[in-house]
Formats: C-alpha cells, sequence, structure tokens
C-alpha cells in the first residue's frame, strides 16, 4: 500500500511527463518536495518500483517509466516495437525526430521496424522520446489523421482516455483511440465504417506511446501541428 507521500511523488511524475514529454530528474523531485537530500528521493523511488507502478534504467538521467497508473489493474507493459525501442533507448541516432516504419490505422498490421530517416521538426516537436510513423489506412480519418501522413509519437507506457495511441495486440500494432472499458480498454476508430477492438484485463496490450503531433502528407494541403 502506498502512503500519501509516495502517491503524491507518483502524481507529480505522471503529471511532468504529461506537461514536459519526459521524467522529471531526482533533484527536481528533491526540490518539488523539500527534501534534505536525494537519499530520501530514491528510498520513494525504489517503494514505487517495488509496488510495479515504475521503472527506473540505471545510468540515465530522466529515465523514469511509468508502468501503470493509481488504481489500474492492468500493467502498461514497455513497447515491442523493436525500431521504436531503439529509437526510445539509445536517444534520437540522428539530427531530428526518427521515422520508424508504418503504423496502421486500419487492420491491426506490424509496423516495420527499420528507421527510414528523420524529420528536422525539434523546434515543434521538443523532447528526446518521440518517434514518428506512417499511417497507413482510414480508420482515424474523423480526427484528422490520414492515410500517408506522418504522426509524431511520445513514447510513454500510459494513456489518457481519449487519446490516440499507438498500441500492441499480441505481435500487431495499430493506431486508435484508446477508451476505458470496464477491466478492459476498447481501441477505438475515427470511422463508422471500422469496428472497435475490445482488449480484455488478461490480453496481451501494450501502449507503445501517445500521438503528440501531425505531419500532413505532401500530397494533402496543410503544415505539421501538434495534437
Amino acid at each position: 500500500m502506498m502512503n500519501d507521500k509516495a502517491r503524491a511523488i507518483f502524481e507529480f511524475i505522471v503529471r511532468f511527463q504529461e506537461e514536459h514529454g519526459f521524467s522529471p530528474t531526482i533533484r527536481e523531485i528533491e526540490t518539488q518536495f523539500q527534501f534534505r537530500s536525494t537519499n530520501s528521493v530514491r528510498l520513494y523511488l525504489d517503494k514505487l518500483v517495488r509496488h510495479g507502478y515504475i521503472e527506473r534504467p540505471t545510468g540515465k538521467a530522466r529515465s523514469i517509466r511509468v508502468l501503470r497508473q493509481l488504481g489500474d489493474g492492468a500493467r502498461f507493459g514497455a513497447p515491442a516495437v523493436a525500431g521504436a525501442s531503439r529509437v526510445a533507448e539509445g536517444g534520437r541516432p540522428g539530427p531530428g525526430i526518427p521515422l520508424v516504419g508504418r503504423i496502421a490505422a486500419g487492420p491491426l498490421l506490424l509496423a516495420e521496424e527499420n528507421v527510414e530517416g528523420h524529420l528536422a521538426l525539434d523546434d515543434l516537436f521538443p523532447g528526446s522520446d518521440l518517434f514518428a510513423l506512417r499511417v497507413k489506412g482510414q480508420s482515424m480519418r474523423d480526427r484528422g489523421i490520414l492515410d500517408g501522413d506522418l504522426v509524431v509519437v511520445r513514447k510513454q507506457e500510459y494513456a489518457r482516455d481519449g487519446d490516440a495511441v499507438v498500441a500492441l495486440v499480441g505481435d500487431d500494432a495499430t493506431l486508435k483511440t484508446c477508451r476505458r472499458s470496464g477491466e478492459g480498454v476498447d481501441l477505438v476508430p475515427e470511422n463508422p465504417e471500422f469496428s472497435v477492438v475490445h482488449v480484455g484485463p488478461h490480453e496481451d496490450f501494450r501502449v507503445v506511446g501517445v500521438v503528440v503531433g501531425l505531419v500532413r502528407s505532401p500530397s494533402v494541403k496543410g503544415r505539421p501541428q501538434a495534437v
């Protein structure tokens, strides 16, 4: 059971990631909660790790990873798309946001694993845990995400209700709107021609990241935009 201080620290980490796109440092947590030393912060972080709320890879700054939200029975595990994982673990291998294959906005399809190039959009989409995917299909049409567009994705393992997410069901990746549904999750298309995919609490479901921006296909008028 988490005490009030551990809960407050966890909520601060989640809020910080949502606002900045990356996790706070131990020193920033120390300052926020007016601890006398970083050792106190580490004790609380270790408690959150033991209870399965966060993960802390060693030797990296801003590396706290949220695994689940308070009150959630389901764990949103680490990404299984190899290309996205390499980008997140190693940082950007070149200038700009890595373009990592394709993602289905229609039937569930496995995203390609190779980095095809980089998008020079750092000024519009700041943050180190970003990657881009080319959209295939029309199931997100009514949310303004069209076939051939590029979506900019912030790598994280949790999502708020209504977020557009890159998710995996088993080995298949898809782009859908995430909605809570009882103990499970609905992956909702934004096109009435497609069906909702319901994922039960015991199915192999993982959030890879949340869509934070859109780059319009050159064949369609428009400019890069945050979402």
